[in-house]
């Protein structure tokens, strides 16, 4: 379906919640991130956010505009939000100069949030929210899952057909892949591309080598996701094939019991910094709300 956006976002956001610094144990590697709580009450459940290639966590923060922050409206729902820097970002770039290939990434995030579910109050269980690489990561890590409660994926910013040519796949932070990322620029609030420029990471080599191979690696990925999964292409998705046939042929791959694809005018790429970012994150959260109610009743 196609979700209209709605009036650009005010200055503001919700109230409440506070977005802090974090850090945590990855199996040895120290990751960092961003937390945000629920103000007046223990978390429903957590949702984990994982940000693309060449971003950090800050991406689901949004600074252009309050009210495109992820993790504010969800800690204003009820939820505890953490957004991590991906292994090879942030405190771990450092430790992990050349980055991690995406198994072993999968592998530290899922023991990073055993940390933390150890540490802290996490309701339900984990809801993965990933965009772009960090959605290829957000199915790798469901894949993947053995232990405790998923509640499910919701992914944007991926199919698994290109729509680029095959020289551009791996350069990510090069100037000619620029409007790949954005899309139209009136599609983003002033302030935006000053405010991304400290989210700007570089690509770390093991990670980029990787990223032309994702049409060959998600059949198998897809075949071990049992919780529901939710994909979102933005109107303006210059990466990626979305049309029709490619979509429902990515999702008959998958070996989840809901799947639920969206469409979400008035975006680019980079979904979660643009107008029509809390839109997004509305359905984000709703979804998180029908896959707790779904394990709620034991039919997830």
């Amino acid at each position: 379906m196609t979700r209209p956006p709605s009036p650009p976002p005010t200055r503001g956001g919700p109230p409440g919640a506070q977005v802090r610094t974090v850090e945590m144990d990855a199996g040895g590697l120290r990751l960092s991130g961003l937390l945000a709580l629920p103000p007046d009450s223990p978390p429903t459940a957590v949702i984990v956010a994982l940000h693309g290639a060449g971003m950090r966590a800050g991406y689901f923060h949004g600074q252009a505009d309050p009210a495109t922050s992820l993790l504010s409206l969800a800690a204003s729902r009820g939820y505890a939000a953490l957004a991590l820097d991906r292994p090879g970002y942030g405190v771990s770039a450092s430790a992990a100069p050349d980055g991690l290939g995406l198994d072993e990434q999968a592998s530290r995030v899922r023991r990073a949030l055993a940390g933390y579910r150890a540490l802290h109050p996490a309701g339900a269980g984990f809801f993965i929210v990933g965009h772009s690489l960090g959605g290829k990561l957000a199915l790798s890590v469901a894949a993947g899952w053995t232990a405790g409660a998923l509640l499910g994926v919701d992914v944007s910013g991926i199919s698994d057909r290109w729509a680029v040519d095959p020289a551009l796949r791996g350069d990510v932070n090069d100037r000619r892949t620029r409007p790949l990322h954005w899309g139209p620029l009136d599609l983003y609030p002033p302030g935006t591309f000053l405010h991304a420029m400290p989210l700007a990471a570089p690509v770390p080599p093991r990670e980029a080598a990787e990223i032309p191979d994702w049409p060959d690696r998600y059949p198998e990925v897809a075949r071990q996701v049992r919780v529901p999964v939710r994909f979102t292409f933005a109107e303006h998705e210059r990466w990626w094939r979305c049309d029709p046939q490619t979509v429902a042929a990515m999702t008959a791959r998958l070996a989840a019991p809901l799947v639920r694809t969206e469409r979400l005018a008035g975006a680019g790429h980079n979904i979660s910094l643009g107008y029509a970012a809390r839109d997004y994150h509305l359905g984000v959260l709703a979804f998180a709300d029908e896959c707790l109610a779904l394990s709620s009743s034991g039919t997830g």
